[in-house]
């Protein structure tokens, strides 16, 4: 009798803790499977004095580290991201390891920005379409965006989390190639990428149609336009759905099959060359008066060499260029495409940067990358290189819930982000992972604008490849200059630019950093 009293006890508080789960909004994962979602929780808990002595390091994951995950999972839920006891990093041993070289002394700007206020704004240094005149050029409000992620790859719960994030963080959210879905229209700013299924503007026979893609700018906060060429996860492949996230709402936003594998082309129709890709741009930018621009993984520099050549010219050119490192993640791709084709990111950015540089071009369009740069001291990097902003997406996910599970590509996301099934997805609650995202976004800003204080500068922009030493792994160093071939003023804010930030930022909140010029 006892017994079966202590059974019985027990099954009822398992009932209660499976009720409260089901109903609670703060995990996803403790919705989608409760009671036994609090093993991963407890495994989390007791992590450290695992891995000490069964496991991995805190470094040795990938690719996100644990203690990348940690620092972005705390950032996100606003609790203590600081670490204690030291580095994990073996720091003379490590090849490839980034280091900023503090300054002793700093200007009063860059000391009063290096405090800990989160709401501190922290826009682009460079005009968004200024330099050609586009008719809607801005001056983007945070150098940290959301980067290209369809509706389709993530459910739309997860888009309306970012979206809403977005707008609650002042960051701008890219719709990824499968076309602007009702989950993008949540109040946050978009960048609309068109890919080569031109989703959401084509024509039956796949065609781009110039008409739809006016439509859809007219009906929503479209602020640019990014033309996809290729992505860091496959390089060379057009996009890929799994068929088992073609459900019925996405086959009809993106004009296919109901369950089918949706492949994208792997080339553009609407263009055949550089030439013709200008002139597709122009034609893009006249239409919308939009910032237009282009994405792109690096392979071959003749594309590079002929872009920058023809942009020399002055009469055509592209407002941004977009690039994506080959250690980029979030598409579902083939296992070789994904670790062995394309440049990873400061390698191919370099590259590309070099190109424009040795043309005097780089006043005249805004770079951005995104491959893993969702953490501060990888972000900083890209800056010194001559980026002016970063984008991020599995750190975004990750700050909405995700938990590495690699299985993105199978519809079984068990945290409902990177999944159409309506059970899993139910898991996600916006309005609290909104909250979530931009917090992250907020905290990795105001991390960029305290490792520019610590070098003696007031934006990320203002670090140089100088200010930042890459280990050799054998007991050297090397400034990142060096490393990557930099000349004398690579990297750099041109005189006049770097004036126009700094008396933006001494000016304070309310001097509107996103008006048109």
């Amino acid at each position: 009798m006892r017994a079966r009293s202590i059974g019985t006890a027990a099954a009822a508080a398992l009932a209660l803790v499976a009720a409260r789960d089901l109903v609670q909004k703060k995990h996803a994962l403790l919705r989608n499977f409760p009671v036994i979602g609090h093993a991963r929780y407890l495994l989390e808990t007791i992590g450290p004095e695992l891995r000490q002595y069964i496991v991995t390091s805190n470094e040795e994951e990938r690719p996100f580290s644990r203690d990348q995950r940690t620092w972005i999972y705390a950032s996100a839920k606003e609790e203590n991201n600081y670490f204690g006891f030291g580095t994990d990093v073996d720091v003379e041993h490590v090849q490839g390891h980034a280091y900023l070289k503090q300054r002793t002394f700093a200007d009063a700007l860059s000391e009063a920005r290096g405090g800990h206020d989160p709401q501190a704004s922290l826009p682009s240094a460079k005009v968004l379409g200024g330099p050609r005149g586009r008719a809607k050029a801005f001056r983007p409000a945070s150098v940290v965006n959301i980067s290209a992620m369809s509706f389709g790859s993530l459910s739309g719960a997860a888009i309306t989390a970012l979206n809403k994030g977005a707008a609650l963080a002042g960051t701008l959210h890219n719709t990824g190639e499968g076309g602007l879905s009702p989950y993008h229209r949540n109040g946050g700013d978009l960048t609309l990428q068109i890919g080569t299924a031109y989703f959401g503007c084509r024509n039956e026979d796949g065609t781009f149609n110039l008409d739809k893609l006016k439509d859809v700018v007219a009906g929503a906060p479209v602020r640019a336009i990014e033309i996809k060429l290729s992505q860091g996860a496959k390089p060379g492949l057009g996009g890929m759905l799994p068929g088992a996230k073609v459900t019925e709402e996405i086959a009809a936003i993106r004009g296919i099959p109901v369950g089918k594998d949706c492949a994208s082309p792997s080339r553009h129709t609407a263009f055949r060359d550089v030439d013709s890709m200008l002139d597709f741009v122009e034609l893009l930018a006249a239409e919308t008066g939009l910032p237009v621009g282009i994405k792109s993984a690096v392979g071959e520099m003749g594309f590079w060499q002929e872009l920058a050549t023809l942009m020399a010219r002055g009469d055509r050119g592209v407002d941004f260029v977009t690039i994506d490192g080959g250690e980029g993640g979030t598409g579902a791709a083939p296992l070789t495409f994904a670790d062995s084709v394309s440049l990873p990111f400061r390698m191919g950015f370099s590259r590309v940067y070099g190109t424009f540089a040795e043309r005097g071009l780089t006043d005249d369009l805004t770079f951005i990358g995104s491959g893993k740069l969702g953490l501060p001291e990888n972000a900083a990097v890209a800056f010194a290189l001559g980026v002016d902003m970063i984008n991020v997406a599995r750190e975004a996910m990750l700050s909405i819930g995700c938990i590495q599970s690699q299985k993105c590509h199978t519809d079984k996301c068990p945290t409902g982000i990177a999944t159409q099934s309506a059970w899993l997805a139910r898991g996600l609650d916006p309005a609290s992972k909104a909250t979530r995202a931009a917090v992250y976004l907020r905290t990795l800003r105001k991390e960029l604008t305290k490792l520019s204080a610590a070098v003696g500068v007031a934006h990320p922009s203002l670090i140089t490849a100088t200010d930042i030493e890459i280990l050799n792994g054998d007991y050297e160093a090397r400034s990142l200059a060096a490393v990557y071939g930099y000349k004398d003023g690579w990297g750099q804010l041109s005189p006049r630019l770097a004036d126009e930030i700094t008396a933006l930022l001494a000016a304070g909140p309310g001097t509107g950093p996103q008006s048109a010029v």
